[in-house]
């Protein structure tokens, strides 16, 4: 070799080996954050976080929220409209008055679940200061002060042990759906960068984050609940006075407490600089559209490509979407249904 091609040669060699450095490091990365945040996950947590993993980049979920007081018509209506079911069934723990549906939201989660559906749950929770029968108007959107938020978030105070009380229940039929073999990605807490719910607007460690690493704990640790993906769904950003929506980074818990971080998007507010925020915050975990109203345009969608699934807000299907675009999105290449998923899954060990 002459001198004079020593240096390109060894410079060559340099940018190879860092090349292959950083391929390992991101394989690495990969591996690392397949993995659930709880240690103790179900096989089927597992299964599912590799699954969303997979597609991530590549391919979107369709998803449809049902209302808990009729768990079924929505997801029905996408496949009136496309003659394909939606891959994602959802529907909320919120009591409506005094009746409380969690047993028929087990018993239908069960069934979708063995029907090959993905499961995602979510609970508009009733302000611990309050007793039920909780109204969504009056005790959901709500304020907290202060000092109640102190005292909600201090061990031992009246208050957590009435908030403990509540979300213990719902823990009991969570525990239900792991008995019956089912995993669920739970999304408490959802649009708390927004200013409209009792645990909206919290900033910095002592605020949601805090309630969040609360439940997690609780669930996590207390119930040994190993069969949820943690799900933080914040509000796409938005400055409209007294609807507000700020930076997510403000709100997040923290990557050893989210498997997954979403934002609902309404009115179609996908803008890219948001979804890049959300990105970066996320360092390789997924996002999901976990609300949506208008469902995104192919050209959204190309160049937002990183979403897991959309997930349709009960009937805004019908009364913001025209059919043809409903039939159009489920129609996409990149567009993953229930028969596909079910087929995929069915795949996997």
């Amino acid at each position: 070799m002459a001198i004079g091609t020593v240096k390109p040669y060894f410079m060559q060699m340099k940018y190879f080996f860092l090349f292959i450095l950083t391929l390992f490091i991101s394989f690495k990365t990969m591996a690392q954050g397949a993995r659930p945040v709880n240690a103790n996950a179900t096989s089927g947590v597992k299964k599912q976080l590799n699954f969303i993993y997979d597609i991530k980049g590549k391919y979107i979920l369709s998803g449809q929220q049902n209302y808990n007081s009729d768990l079924n018509v929505f997801s029905d209506s996408a496949h009136n409209i496309t003659g394909r079911y939606p891959a994602v069934w959802g529907s909320d723990f919120m009591n409506w008055g005094d009746k409380d549906l969690g047993p028929q939201i087990v018993e239908e989660a069960i069934k979708k679940s063995e029907e090959g559906y993905l499961i995602t749950l979510m609970w508009h929770e009733g302000k611990p200061t309050d007793d039920p029968p909780y109204e969504f108007s009056k005790n959901v959107i709500a304020k907290m002060s202060d000092a109640e938020w102190a005292e909600l978030t201090t061990p031992g105070t009246t208050l957590n042990k009435k908030w403990l009380d509540q979300i213990d229940v719902i823990a009991g039929y969570l525990k239900q759906l792991q008995d019956a073999g089912v995993t669920v990605f739970w999304r408490p807490y959802h649009e708390m960068n927004g200013v409209w719910f009792w645990w909206g607007n919290r900033k910095g460690e002592n605020g949601i984050a805090k309630l969040w690493k609360m439940m997690y704990d609780r669930y996590t640790n207390y119930h040994h609940l190993n069969n949820l993906i943690w799900v933080w769904g914040a509000n796409g950003l938005r400055d409209i006075p007294f609807d507000e929506a700020y930076d997510y980074k403000d709100y997040y818990p923290g990557a050893d407490y989210v498997d997954i971080l979403g934002a609902d998007v309404y009115h179609f507010d996908y803008e890219q600089k948001d979804y890049n925020e959300l990105l970066k915050l996320a360092n390789g975990k997924p996002i999901a559209l976990t609300e949506t109203g208008e469902l995104p345009k192919p050209e959204i969608l190309k160049m937002q490509p990183q979403w897991a699934w959309f997930m349709v807000w009960t009937s805004w299907l019908l009364t913001d979407n025209t059919h043809d675009r409903v039939k159009q999105i489920y129609s996409l290449p990149q567009t993953l249904n229930h028969d596909e998923v079910k087929a995929k899954l069915g795949r996997m060990k």
